[in-house]
């Protein structure tokens, strides 16, 4: 059998922020309930070691998230999370005390992008007591994510210098945050924490002309991701679930994953070749392979 680096599963398609980088989604707006992800769970174990609670929405915001970390302890999985981090002081208690917590990723250039009223100080206070509290006292990996860059070290999200700035004096860094993104884009801050910087790309869109460019993904090779109503698509950046490869409250994973869908764009990519108009558009697939 197949094994896969992470399996992706949104335990919620809803959101509490309007983030300008988002595509949004025009699905169900919904919940996973916990007899579904126990569902999802038995499906994947002989695939993966490693779920991701990730995709579309806010992961924090579902209501079984404790639960939900207790049933990935018991099947053996260990959990990654991305967060836009504005829940963390809520969720801070039960992400901490969990075994199988093993990273947690808080997107800081959520901040910005929103119109909504969201305090800084506080948001960013949280934050850094979190990463604090998972430095200290557990084994938990953090990432702080400034993904913003409009080109090489051009920030768009104008609070990046103070974050910067903020970042120093809390952790009490000797040296220039800024300067140690002229070389490359991650920093590891201390053991377990770490900061890093992108450049913004664009997610695939099926309305937007496609690339006929050599092009290389790790969907279905390393990754593939199940949506709230249980959808399996080949990656997280399939929003809509355009590449619907078959539904996982319906047909065994196995199925899904050697159907002749997943079978072509696996091909294709071995190829060099996108076989979706979905992957033709996409911003953040590999085309210098």
């Amino acid at each position: 059998m197949r094994k896969f680096k992470k399996v992706y599963i949104e335990i919620t398609n809803i959101c509490n922020l309007n983030c300008n980088f988002c595509p949004k989604t025009g699905r169900k707006l919904e919940f996973m309930e916990e007899e579904a992800f126990k569902h999802v769970l038995k499906s994947v174990k002989p695939y993966t070691d490693h779920i991701y609670f990730h995709l579309m929405g806010e992961p924090l915001l579902n209501p079984k998230l404790g639960r939900f970390l207790e049933i990935s302890n018991e099947y053996g999985l260990k959990v990654n999370i991305t967060t836009n981090g504005t829940l963390i002081k809520n969720a801070r208690e039960v992400l901490l005390s969990s075994p199988a917590l093993r990273q947690v990723n808080m997107s800081l250039h959520s901040f910005e992008a929103n119109e909504d009223d969201v305090d800084f100080d506080e948001y960013i206070d949280n934050i850094i007591e979190f990463v604090k509290e998972a430095r200290d006292n557990t084994n938990i990996i953090t990432s702080m994510r400034l993904w913003n860059l409009d080109t090489r070290h051009k920030a768009s999200n104008s609070l990046n210098k103070n974050i910067f700035k903020i970042l120093e004096e809390k952790f009490e860094l000797n040296y220039d945050l800024k300067e140690t993104f002229t070389e490359k884009n991650s920093t590891k801050l201390f053991k377990d924490v770490y900061l890093s910087m992108a450049e913004k790309f664009e997610w695939p869109n099926i309305n937007i002309a496609p690339s006929n460019e050599r092009m290389f993904c790790y969907g279905l090779r390393d990754q593939f991701g199940i949506l709230v109503d249980g959808t399996v698509v080949p990656c997280c950046l399939d929003s809509e679930g355009n590449m619907n490869l078959g539904n996982i409250f319906e047909t065994e994973l196995e199925e899904i994953l050697e159907s002749k869908r997943a079978s072509d764009i696996y091909d294709g990519f071995s190829r060099r070749t996108a076989v979706e108009d979905l992957c033709k558009t996409c911003g953040y697939v590999n085309k210098k392979r």
